[in-house]
């Protein structure tokens, strides 16, 4: 999700996340362990395993969890049967999606990913429809009441960020996705907490919302990530903050 809301957004989306705990944890210890599995258990050695232990901690996850998760990868289980698939499609008013999913049965998540965009005024697209229009980005977001922008940008572009954004009450410090590890810190080194860090993919361009669209576009996130199987979803929308309070209420 991008524009001037998008980490109102992923605020209100994070909420709906943490009233299905078990579901997130479930889905970050999946994550955590085809990492240890294909790139070894040292997070220090396996850049995908420190975003994956990185993502789990944003969101609060236990220690012990995350230790185990490590353990059972890095130990040849959990990670063997399971296919990392990427689909992408269309939601309502055009809006670009696209679905990181780890399935252990192909034909049942496909399935599902494409009932849920046809249930909610989308389409399911053939790959590379949409993927052009996403850079895969490192993004760390930063609370704007806490700190300044010049503190910020300094600490970040002095750390290799590639820069620094306001995004609503939030700092967004983009950086090349194999340097958000040094960024992240450098910033941390600087005194600056941040409130998520993770790779992610980041839209070129954005399609504004109206009230109507923004609910149906939200529904389909919503319905999407309910699927076990889906780790992520990625949009190229922009909720203006107005529209965004009206669909929170």
């Amino acid at each position: 999700m991008s524009g001037h809301s998008k980490w109102s957004t992923i605020k209100h989306k994070k909420g709906k996340e943490d009233a299905k705990r078990g579901q997130l944890f479930s889905k970050l210890a999946r994550a955590i362990m085809v990492a240890a599995k294909e790139g070894g258990p040292d997070p220090s050695a396996n850049a995908n395993l420190t975003a994956a232990v990185d993502k789990a901690k944003s969101y609060s996850m236990p220690k012990d969890n995350i230790e185990r998760a490590i353990q059972r990868g890095g130990g040849g289980e959990g990670g063997a049967a399971w296919e990392a698939i990427t689909y992408e499609g269309y939601g309502p008013n055009g809006v670009a999606v696209i679905v990181e999913a780890l399935t252990d049965n192909r034909n049942r998540t496909a399935s599902a990913v494409r009932n849920t965009f046809t249930k909610h005024n989308g389409s399911l697209g053939a790959p590379g429809s949409v993927a052009w229009i996403f850079d895969r980005r490192g993004s760390i977001m930063i609370d704007a009441a806490r700190y300044s922008e010049d503190d910020v940008m300094t600490a970040a572009i002095e750390g290799g960020a590639d820069d620094v954004v306001r995004d609503g009450d939030s700092f967004q410090v983009l950086t090349d996705a194999a340097a958000l590890s040094a960024v992240r810190d450098a910033l941390v080194a600087a005194g600056i907490d941040y409130e998520q860090a993770e790779i992610t993919l980041i839209p070129k361009s954005t399609v504004v919302l109206d009230e109507a669209d923004a609910r149906k576009t939200l529904r389909l996130i919503d319905a999407l990530e309910e699927n076990d199987d889906v780790q992520e979803v990625f949009a190229n929308f922009d909720i203006p903050e107005e529209v965004l309070e009206a669909v929170e209420e």
